[in-house]
């Protein structure tokens, strides 16, 4: 195994979207293990505390009336007039990569083993050593048109500190509420519209005594790791699909393995939307957005080798551990293909649970009688009594239920 370094600079990020057409920046052997520096989308909440001091933290989110640097921000046009910007914030997260893997090939599986994670400390000699992130209750969170208090609606972003002294925890720092922001190119942003918008704090009221005495357990996890789809040149980072992306999921974390079929020669891997700790459904639109080093060993599955395996038939994300095999269900399975070629659009009419659910059943429902050789009855009636379907996220256009089989139930088979 040969180990690899990536960093997060200016030529090795690309912000808000998944692309074939993007050439890697890195190209590895399977087997190999690569640490991936990624840096979150939402550092600019507070950039004492999450850019200054840090050098390509610094480049990448230079944006002044002269220059800017990560010009591209989402899927969207690239020519303007702009409504919000660059790539007009269809797709948001700032992605690190992509990694290609040699002789990766449609049809096969890729594997990502997350071998440990680590947040990237703060540069600021104010804040040296210290880890910190942000959790905003957006407009397209799950809360948004259904508030109790006035104003509304309202957006509301909260500052966390994560402490490493183990057991990892998190602790809220101030929150503010979100107040029109000018971008350098003269745009106000009323809401949170697009990503990497330098908060002015002279334009906001902190609230110093928010979540006082509370504790939450960390959760170190990548929210959105994939692969490039096939059906477009340039796909939003936004709603997850079949090779992955922004599933939002706690449990990707250390110890894991996630499977990802391949759509384009090399695979194409990135990552980033890194939290320091979500509960299922990410509820207010965000999870604690921080920045985190990943160490991952990549292994690839050819397509003759599948059969009789646990990965034959599959063509959607499977997460496995030393506990579970889980599959992921959306609102649209493929709604890339499904969905006609206004699929981005699209896909935004489509959240739902009941289609997200329906989904995860069929996917589970598949994998138990392909890889333990059930019939749709022993199936059905195992699901019942021994799955645990949860809700992973109701905020990313394409909600996701993930469907949980625990390894132990096959022991004695």
């Amino acid at each position: 195994m040969t180990k690899h370094h990536l960093p997060a600079t200016p030529s090795t990020v690309h912000w808000g979207y998944f692309s074939k057409t993007l050439e890697p920046v890195l190209t590895i052997k399977s087997g190999d293990s690569v640490t991936v520096e990624t840096i979150t989308h939402h550092a600019n909440d507070d950039y004492d505390r999450m850019i200054a001091g840090d050098t390509e933290a610094e480049a990448i989110f230079l944006w002044t009336k002269d220059a800017k640097t990560m010009r591209r921000r989402g899927a969207g046009p690239t020519e303007g007039p702009f409504t919000h910007g660059s790539g007009e914030g269809v797709g948001v997260h700032l992605l690190t990569g992509p990694i290609a893997v040699e002789g990766a090939e449609p049809g096969d599986i890729l594997e990502v083993r997350i071998l440990d994670t680590a947040p990237r400390p703060s540069a600021n000699p104010a804040y040296a050593g210290r880890f910190f992130g942000s959790n905003p209750a957006a407009c397209w969170g799950f809360q948004y048109n259904d508030l109790i208090e006035e104003p509304k609606p309202r957006e509301v972003v909260t500052i966390y500190e994560l402490d490493m002294t183990a057991p990892a925890s998190v602790q809220a720092v101030y929150s503010y509420r979100w107040t029109p922001q000018t971008d350098p190119d003269g745009i106000v942003h009323p809401t949170i519209d697009y990503p990497g918008v330098r908060v002015d704090h002279t334009t906001i009221t902190r609230n110093d005594s928010v979540l006082s005495g509370i504790k939450v357990p960390a959760r170190l996890h990548f929210g959105t790791m994939g692969l490039a789809p096939a059906e477009a040149e340039f796909v939003s980072t936004i709603p997850p699909n079949y090779t992955g992306g922004n599933m939002d999921d706690w449990r990707i974390a250390k110890g894991a393995r996630m499977y990802y079929p391949v759509a384009v020669a090399g695979g194409l891997f990135s990552c980033g939307d890194a939290h320091a700790s979500q509960g299922d459904s990410e509820l207010s639109g965000t999870a604690i957005e921080i920045s985190l080093n990943g160490e991952f060993q990549f292994i690839l599955h050819k397509k003759a080798d599948l059969p009789g395996t646990v990965l034959e038939g599959l063509t959607h994300p499977l997460l496995e551990t030393d506990e579970v095999w889980s599959v992921y269900g959306f609102s649209v399975a493929n709604y890339l293909s499904e969905l006609g070629p206004d699929h981005q659009t699209e896909i935004l009419k489509r959240g739902s649970l009941d289609t997200a659910m329906r989904d995860a059943f069929r996917k589970l429902r598949r994998f138990l009688m392909t890889v333990h050789g059930l019939s749709e009855d022993e199936a059905i009636s195992l699901m019942s009594v021994a799955a645990d379907f949860a809700v992973t996220q109701v905020v990313d256009a394409n909600w996701g239920v993930t469907g949980s089989i625990r390894k132990a139930i096959f022991a004695g088979r």
